[in-house]
C-alpha cells in the first residue's frame, strides 16, 4: 500500500534539493530555450514550409518534451546520491513500503519537468503559437503523463547502478535516441521506412505529437493511441534495491 505522507515528505524533499541548486534551475532554463531559438531560427532558412506553421513553432512541442526528458531523467541520480550517502539505506528500513519510495521520487521528478516545461510553453506566444487556457491545462496534463512514465524508468534504472559515471553513460545511449527519434526536430511524413518503424516504436513521439496536437493543430495518431501508450509506459517495474 501507498503512504500518502511518506510519499509527500518524499517529494517535498525533492523540492527542497531542486531549489535550493540554483544551477540546476539555471541549467534546466537555459537548455531548452537555447535549443528552441538557436536550432529552430538556425534552423529555419532551411527548412521550405509554405503551409502551416514555422519551423521555430514547429519545434516548440518537441523542446518541451526535451525540457520534460531531462529534467524527469536527471531528477532520478537522487538515487544514487542517496545510496552513496546512506540515506536510501535509512527509508528502504524505514516502516513505509518501497512503493512509497518510488511514488513519491517520481512525483518529484513530475513536478520538476512540468516546472521546466511550463517555462519552455510559455515561450510560445514569442514564437507565434497561441496559448488558449484550455489547451495550456491539456499540455500540462500530457506533460505530467509523460514525465510520470520518465520518472520512474529513470528510477527502475537508478536502482540498479552503482556509480553515477554508469548511470550517465546508460542515460546517454538511452536519452539522445528517444529524443532525436520522437520527431521533435522532424515532421513525421515521408520519412524512410527504416527511420519511420524507429519513430513509431519511440513511446516519446506520441508525447511530441499530443503536444503538437494541442499547439499546432498537427497531429500524426490517433489521440487514443497515443494515451494508450503513454499510459502503458509507466508499467514498469518499481523495484528499488
Amino acid at each position: 500500500m501507498i503512504d500518502l505522507n511518506a510519499v509527500y515528505i518524499i517529494w517535498l524533499r525533492e523540492m527542497k534539493r531542486f531549489f535550493r541548486d540554483r544551477s540546476q534551475i539555471l541549467i534546466g532554463c537555459v537548455r531548452p530555450v537555447t535549443w528552441l531559438f538557436f536550432m529552430g531560427y538556425g534552423l529555419s532558412p532551411s527548412v521550405h514550409n509554405t503551409r502551416g506553421p514555422g519551423y521555430v513553432s514547429f519545434v516548440l512541442p518537441g523542446i518541451i518534451v526535451m525540457a520534460v526528458l531531462f529534467t524527469s531523467i536527471q531528477s532520478s541520480i537522487s538515487i544514487i546520491w542517496d545510496r552513496e550517502f546512506g540515506f536510501l539505506k535509512e527509508m528502504l528500513v524505514a516502516p513505509i513500503s518501497r512503493t512509497s519510495i518510488v511514488v513519491g521520487k517520481a512525483c518529484g521528478g513530475t513536478t520538476l519537468s512540468i516546472i521546466e516545461g511550463t517555462i519552455v510553453l510559455l515561450l510560445g506566444p514569442l514564437v507565434g503559437v497561441k496559448l488558449p487556457a484550455v489547451e495550456v491545462i491539456l499540455c500540462l496534463l500530457i506533460m505530467a503523463g509523460l514525465s510520470f512514465g520518465i520518472s520512474a524508468m529513470g528510477i527502475t534504472i537508478a536502482s540498479r547502478m552503482k556509480s553515477f559515471e554508469g548511470f550517465g553513460a546508460i542515460m546517454n545511449f538511452v536519452v539522445m535516441p528517444l529524443f532525436l527519434l520522437s520527431g521533435a526536430l522532424f515532421p513525421l511524413q515521408g520519412l524512410p521506412p527504416w527511420l519511420g518503424v524507429l519513430v513509431r516504436l519511440n513511446p516519446l513521439s506520441y508525447g511530441v505529437d499530443l503536444l503538437r496536437g494541442r499547439l499546432l493543430k498537427m497531429q500524426q495518431y490517433p489521440t487514443l493511441l497515443s494515451l494508450c501508450v503513454l499510459s502503458g509506459r509507466e508499467l514498469v517495474d518499481h523495484r528499488v534495491e
